[in-house]
């Protein structure tokens, strides 16, 4: 494990094409397994947006033109000895749909579009369902 000296910054990209929203369902920890916004670590002279079109772009094959952020939280978990794992300032945004096909690769092991409806048979992060409570994507 990883010594942590601050926190890191990461972005989330909500983008959404015809009603259909693209999540990802993650193949590392925090929410391994769960269904999520796409998105990871914004590197050193990126901008948020920068970040969140790559991060896409890298995770899901999926381009995306990013704008503002809509949402923000702190993402902090500790293990059994209290000891912190991880701890992420994440800073969502709303992206708009360029092109592409959904692909899984970097740290998602599948890659999809979903309708609100189609989110009810899938283990969605609660995070990612605080963020599209927010965003009225689903009730």
């Amino acid at each position: 494990m990883r010594s942590l000296l601050a926190p890191q910054v990461a972005v989330g990209a909500i983008v959404i094409k015809e009603s259909e929203i693209l999540l990802v369902k993650r193949n590392k920890e925090p929410s391994k397994g769960e269904w999520a916004i796409p998105g990871g670590s914004v590197e050193l002279g990126e901008t948020l947006q920068e970040a969140a079109e790559r991060e896409i772009k890298e995770e899901t094959g999926i381009i995306v033109k990013a704008r503002d952020p809509v949402y923000s939280f702190d993402l902090i978990e500790r293990d059994e000895k209290g000891e912190i794992r991880f701890h992420y300032v994440i800073v969502d945004l709303m992206a708009d749909f360029v092109s592409g096909e959904p692909f899984p690769s970097d740290d998602a092991i599948d890659a999809r579009w979903f309708t609100a409806r189609g989110l009810g048979g899938i283990k969605v992060n609660e995070r990612t369902k605080n963020l599209l409570r927010k965003i009225e994507f689903i009730d």
